[in-house]
């Protein structure tokens, strides 16, 4: 059981009432939720797609990736906002809201088949990790298959040795989703930020190391290459394009989501304090809405700069070579990146820290989305918690079903590219939901004392109608590619 069992991370006890911090080395020290979702942030969609856009085109949309990354923030922010004022993570005041209701309201439910599809990518991501890992270690699954106890092989699984040298990525996969398991285990908050910093921080030292020693390799950055893709323009088949970029990099539905309960268990609202009319109130939110805000924008810029040099990589020795991943051979082709540029011995290196950038995101999102469950659990009437031990223990058993469920899609879908369209289809239709209703509760519901300066209001509105015209496309997009895409067999 994980160390947050003793206290509930969503309450507002008075006595816990802090005064915000007045330094920025101070306030440095109380950041940690948007580490945790930068590492669900740079997973799948920066390290293949991002990377293969840049071995397409080149440097073209460097000015769109850079826009996405900074517009949506000013989304999670305002969430941030409202969680700290009114002390309610993201389905709790969504479940406010007027509407349709079955238990809960009825985005409170969309976003359960939200989730629902997003574990498909989960899937694919634990299926990635294990192509990596294979491709890696190759004779580890074949020594597997060798070795296997005759009794298992005739007796309980008897095709079981076929399938592992047909699939070797298999056991890597199933290896992937039992050390997810034991770090949820004791997955309270503590414990997440500090794996998170760890691999984020580590992650990202080395890609950008990776894209900085490129002048000193066979592959210079063509900096006029760069100046030109920070002016607007795109291909001639941009438009297309333009809107996946947009889509798959900077902060996802889920992420948006996600941020407010890690802003309530680091205990932002907590040291706030419960709203009232009192003007130490107000100074105290102003304050730690503050922090709240430092901490999103210092992770903007670590997602920012990790895409970024995903971007690069690909852009400056991929696309030179006319080399774009896909398929099968999509990680192989990626770690060229790195064997062209640096020598054969870095593929190792590579393989296992595409492996490490995909296990994140999976680790992280079925801590955020466990938290999630069980507050649905709650609100829907399903099941009610009498004392803070109770959902500590729903989260922490949902925590570590939920990369069971992943591999479970993985081995029966097999196609990771199929199960990612899959839950590109479910945040698609949900990112402008969850918009609309980050804007209602700024000029509905939120404080009147604390609201956002009027430049914050526009940027708020930019990132609807930007996230809205991208979702009109996305949806139809990806209901074509669903309906033309189907997991092999």
């Amino acid at each position: 059981m994980n160390e947050d069992a003793e206290y509930d991370p969503y309450a507002l006890p008075p006595e816990e009432i802090q005064d915000p911090p007045q330094s920025l080395a101070t306030a440095l020290r109380k950041i940690g939720p948007g580490i945790i979702l930068a590492g669900t942030i740079v997973g799948s969609g920066e390290l293949l797609l991002t990377t293969s856009l840049g071995a397409k085109h080149g440097f073209v949309f460097l000015w769109l990736i850079l826009f996405s990354c900074v517009i949506k923030v000013f989304v999670q922010t305002e969430l941030g906002r409202y969680a700290i004022s009114s002390g309610k993570p993201t389905l709790g005041a969504l479940n406010e809201l007027g509407g349709p209701r079955w238990g809960a309201q009825w985005i409170v439910w969309w976003w359960f088949v939200m989730m629902c599809t997003t574990i498909f990518q989960l899937g694919a991501m634990t299926g990635t990790v294990g192509q990596s890992l294979n491709l890696a270690f190759p004779s580890v699954s074949l020594a597997i298959a060798d070795h296997l106890p005759q009794v298992i092989i005739s007796n309980v699984f008897p095709s079981l040795a076929e399938t592992i040298r047909e699939r070797p990525e298999y056991p890597w996969a199933v290896f992937t989703c039992v050390v997810a398991m034991l770090l949820l285990w004791s997955g309270g908050y503590r414990r997440i930020e500090s794996v998170t910093t760890f691999l984020v921080v580590g992650l990202t030292l080395i890609t950008v190391t990776a894209s900085l020693a490129l002048p000193a390799t066979n592959f210079p950055i063509p900096w006029g290459e760069v100046l030109g893709g920070l002016t607007f323009g795109t291909p001639a088949e941009g438009i297309v394009v333009a809107f996946g970029v947009f889509g798959i990099t900077g902060v996802g539905a889920a992420e948006l989501f996600y941020y407010p309960y890690w802003c309530l268990e680091k205990g932002y609202a907590r040291y706030a304090g419960r709203c009232n009319d009192s003007p130490e109130w107000v100074s105290r939110a102003r304050g730690w809405i503050r922090v709240m805000y430092l901490d999103a924008w210092v992770s903007m810029v670590v997602f920012t700069i990790s895409t970024v040099a995903f971007y690069f990589m690909g852009a400056t020795v991929l696309h030179p070579q006319g080399l774009h991943p896909q398929g099968r051979d999509m990680i192989l082709t990626l770690s060229r990146m790195f064997v062209d540029s640096f020598g054969t011995w870095t593929q190792v290196a590579f393989l296992v820290g595409a492996g490490a950038v995909l296990f994140k995101t999976l680790y992280l999102s079925s801590a955020a989305n466990a938290r999630l469950v069980a507050d649905l659990l709650s609100l829907s009437g399903l099941f009610q918690y009498r004392a803070p031990t109770q959902r500590a223990r729903v989260i922490h058993w949902i925590s570590l079903l939920i990369p069971v469920i992943a591999l479970c899609l993985f081995l029966t879908f097999k196609e990771p590219r199929w199960m990612v369209v899959v839950g590109g289809f479910g945040q698609a239709l949900t990112l402008p939901i969850i918009t609309a209703a980050t804007i209602y509760f700024r000029y509905r519901k939120l404080d009147r004392r604390i609201t956002p300066a009027l430049f914050v209001d526009i940027m708020l509105w930019i990132a609807f109608v930007s996230i809205s015209l991208v979702a009109i496309y996305a949806l139809q997009d990806q209901i074509m590619k669903f309906a033309m895409s189907s997991p092999s067999k």
